[in-house]
């Protein structure tokens, strides 16, 4: 063929595709437009959508703070019917406003654009944290605060049958729903962490990481209320009366479950309404000799101090069990009388009960409320009264005035919500103690922060434990920080630094003899206001003890074990205005999870920094 006619049949071809690509464009062309469109208006849907979304979660978190203020603010000094159905109808239409805003921001976040978008590269990490969040919002506001919501509103708006403080039939009914409510939590929980928790939106990420923290906290506190459904008409006398001995705490003499047991009453139980029968102060359980037999590894521990027959003594083991075992026995010995229970509380725990109850006064006309009844309980008192007698007068009539304004509480209607909720939070954070003499319910409260266990597992733990050896009353002035520190992981176990700063602050001058005076007469030269302390650390399961310093110095340390926890003791001499260092260095089992940390109540909060862990993956 000849070239040209070969090239003008090429160039035929040529244009006939030409052609065809030209007129494919003219079809394909609104295609793309109509899909750039669809693209752009579902950008713009989630955009809006999004901010919609935004602006019902705020009001959603308005509407929720509303309803906290509204539970926690303080009752008036008049209480009426009126005032109690008042605060419960604003409390019920907070948590229906809460819960109607994050419905709409969760059907704002749902349908197909979202559905969509949360599979996009790019994007739908961070399409589904917005989603994700806005249904737990959702769930959290829509089925877990209603249930929340009407129990204690039943609960506090009205009393038991037959004079009773609490209505044992209502706590019956709200168990089950409780019980499902900790289970919505709990899987709310679990999903709300699976979420990208690193978008591209730095305030989302912020968002999601509160959620969780909130959750957190929320898992453990529904879950404790509904172990208390279960647990407290049984342990309120709902089948029968019950006795319990309660024991008041002072931490100004540490001991290791708070501070020395001194005051006690004897309460009844019967249907729901509480009755203090008898109070006495601590020289009536001197002389007391409990039989009981706590094994030989608490002997091993405490024996030579007498931890079962010396009742000043007697709770220096962190695990109340144990203690509340050796009162019950001593209240057996001195009575005769078997108690169900045991029940323990410090001043600051009863300053939070009377931040609900209100401010009482004891025979003498001094007034006694939530903001100074720990400085009466652990300092003034011992200013006011030289004569010891007359001081543990005193705080017996304390105990006695702010116990009956509790009741007296538990009686009205007004102030009921805020001393239930108070009673609430010292149950969940451990600062109020209950030990049961009934096998199936102690096992029950040995999980939880209310029965004061020292947790026997092999998790990573930290516990700073302080006995006063003294006899003084110094820790009410006492500094203590706790740093945990994770080092590099050998085939020896997880490497571990703990330092351990204890402070006291007692002034040189001021304090009367029976605060500062020695009760353990040393060999050594003291001065005023010097305060000494048994420090023991409570370690991981399997831990050892590789070294050990004071102020940088090389010491020893006593070891034990409680309850599988390695346990390391030194006696250590605080000087008044000093400090001292105590430095352990540890090999615990392998682990990338920081440590469970025991908070001992003491006057002055420990002040705990736990440093992350670099990581056990190549151990």
């Amino acid at each position: 063929m000849p070239w040209t006619t070969r090239k003008i049949r090429d160039s035929a071809v040529v244009s006939h595709f030409t052609g065809l690509v030209r007129r494919n464009h003219r079809r394909t062309r609104p295609l793309m437009w109509a899909t750039a469109a669809t693209l752009l208006a579902g950008s713009c849907w989630l955009v809006v959508t999004g901010l919609y979304a935004r602006s019902e979660l705020l009001a959603a978190r308005g509407d929720l703070e509303t309803l906290r203020n509204t539970v926690t603010a303080p009752a008036s000094s008049v209480s009426t019917t009126k005032d109690a159905t008042g605060r419960r109808a604003r409390t019920e239409a907070a948590a229906r406003s809460a819960a109607a805003h994050a419905d709409r921001a969760h059907q704002l976040t749902t349908g197909p654009a979202w559905s969509v978008a949360a599979h996009l590269p790019g994007l739908g990490g961070t399409v589904e944290t917005v989603r994700g969040t806005a249904k737990a919002v959702d769930r959290l506001t829509g089925e877990v605060l209603p249930a929340v919501v009407q129990t204690a509103g039943n609960l506090a708006g009205v009393a038991g049958a037959g004079g009773g403080h609490l209505d044992l039939s209502e706590l019956r009914r709200a168990a089950p729903a409780l019980e499902q409510v900790s289970r919505q939590v709990a899987v709310t929980r679990t999903e709300t962490r699976k979420l990208p928790s690193q978008t591209w939106l730095p305030a989302l990420d912020r968002v999601r990481d509160e959620l969780v923290g909130r959750l957190d906290r929320m898992a453990p506190a529904v879950e404790d209320a509904a172990t208390g459904a279960r647990l407290l008409p049984l342990m309120l006398g709902d089948d029968r009366p019950r006795r319990y001995l309660v024991v008041f705490q002072n931490p100004a003499e540490a001991r290791g479950t708070g501070g020395m047991p001194g005051a006690h009453a004897l309460m009844t139980a019967d249907k729901g309404a509480l009755a203090l029968t008898h109070f006495g102060h601590d020289a009536e359980m001197v002389s007391t000799h409990p039989k009981v037999d706590l094994g030989a590894e608490f002997a091993a521990m405490y024996g030579r101090y007498d931890a079962v027959s010396t009742w000043p003594n007697s709770n220096m083991s962190p695990h109340f069990p144990y203690a509340a075992r050796i009162w019950s026995a001593a209240w057996l010995d001195k009575s005769g009388e078997r108690v169900d229970g045991v029940i323990s509380l410090d001043p600051s725990a009863l300053a939070r009960l009377l931040a609900g109850a209100g401010p009482t006064r004891t025979t003498d006309g001094t007034v006694v409320s939530a903001d100074n009844v720990v400085d009466l309980s652990e300092r003034t008192n011992y200013m006011r009264y030289a004569d010891p007698l007359k001081r543990k007068a005193f705080l017996l009539d304390m105990a006695r005035a702010a116990a009956g304004q509790l009741l007296a509480a538990a009686e009205d209607p007004q102030r009921r919500p805020a001393l239930l909720l108070g009673l609430y939070e010292v149950l969940g954070n451990g600062q109020l103690n209950v030990w049961s003499a009934h096998g199936d319910e102690q096992r029950e409260l040995e999980s939880r922060p209310v029965g004061g266990s020292l947790p026997l597992n092999p998790e990573p733990y930290a516990g700073l434990v302080l006995n006063n050896a003294a006899g003084t009353k110094l820790d009410y002035y006492l500094d203590r920080s706790l740093d945990w520190r994770p080092g590099r992981c050998t085939a020896a176990g997880r490497e571990i630094t703990v330092k351990a700063v204890l402070a006291n602050h007692a002034p040189s001058s001021g304090l009367p003899t029976y605060v500062t005076e020695r009760m353990d007469k040393p060999l050594y030269a003291t001065h005023k206001g010097d305060n000494r302390l048994l420090v023991s650390y409570y370690a991981t399961a399997g831990a050892n003890l590789i070294k050990a310093t004071i102020d940088g110095h090389n010491t020893l340390m006593s070891p034990g074990i409680e309850r599988g926890h390695p346990v390391y003791t030194l006696d250590v001499e605080v000087p008044a205005g000093g400090s001292r260092t105590v430095m352990l260095h540890l090999l615990e089992p392998p682990s990338e999870a920081a440590p469970t940390v025991l908070h001992q109540r003491l006057p002055r909060p420990l002040q705990v920094t736990v440093h992350p862990s670099p990581g056990c993956s190549g151990a």
